[in-house]
């Protein structure tokens, strides 16, 4: 065997275990930066305690968006790690990793004035009972919070936790798809996700006692409206339809 032909084997071999660890490393990495942007997100709200309400109420906006939010931005950002390890359109991949780490320093935000608040990280009574300006929402499980929640889902009878939620049917095809039906899956659960937010942000930004909370919610409304026409314009170039 030639000189050159027996680097050539050794630098296979050697490759070899290095991109058996991508995936792995990868992996590590996400967790990493989740960790790091919850904390960096909850920290930042400690210089905040003169400007937040000193203890709101448990069925206040505040309290009741920062809990409710939480859990919505939390699947969020399940699915856009998901989408970073399976998406295959590299712009996808971009927005994944936007939405993941906006969202995961928002709920370190949140979770930081809930702390200061000495109230639940999440809502323990039903969803969006703190918005109750009878335009349909909220009730801690009454109709209003029903109605809404039927319009999400996969169309499999499984009703969401939040408008726009994906349901448990949805999660796993998100994990099993490949390919740009990746692409197309992650787009179109992730705008849905995104415009069944959107009342609980108008109605945080509007409605919240707090000035920080309000901000939040706006920047949240900004963002993901933004987000939403992006995604919209990314289905229409790969030939699909929202859901």
């Amino acid at each position: 065997m030639s000189g050159d032909a027996a680097d050539a084997r050794t630098e296979g071999l050697e490759s070899a275990p290095r991109r058996s660890q991508r995936g792995p490393l990868l992996a590590l990495g996400v967790v990493a930066l989740l960790l790091v942007g919850f904390a960096v997100g909850f920290l930042a709200q400690l210089p905040l305690r003169d400007d937040a309400p000193a203890h709101p109420a448990l069925d206040s906006v505040d309290v009741g968006f920062a809990q409710d939010m939480t859990v919505h931005h939390n699947q969020a950002i399940e699915m856009a790690t998901v989408a970073l390890g399976s998406a295959t359109d590299p712009l996808v991949r971009n927005l994944a990793y936007d939405i993941l780490t906006t969202q995961q320093n928002q709920v370190g935000q949140m979770q930081g004035w809930l702390a200061l608040w000495d109230a639940p990280p999440l809502p323990t009574g039903g969803y969006m009972g703190w918005m109750s300006d009878g335009s349909g929402h909220g009730g801690h499980g009454g109709g209003g919070m029903a109605d809404m929640s039927t319009n999400a889902g996969s169309g499999d009878g499984t009703v969401a936790a939040m408008p726009g939620m994906a349901t448990a049917q949805d999660m796993t095809n998100l994990r099993a798809a490949t390919g740009p039906a990746a692409d197309v899956l992650f787009l179109q659960l992730m705008l849905r996700h995104h415009q069944g937010g959107l009342p609980m942000m108008e109605y945080g930004a509007m409605h919240a006692s707090s000035a920080v909370v309000r901000q939040l919610a706006q920047t949240m409304v900004d963002t993901q409206q933004s987000e939403s026409q992006l995604m919209t314009q990314m289905l229409t170039e790969k030939g699909a339809a929202p859901i």
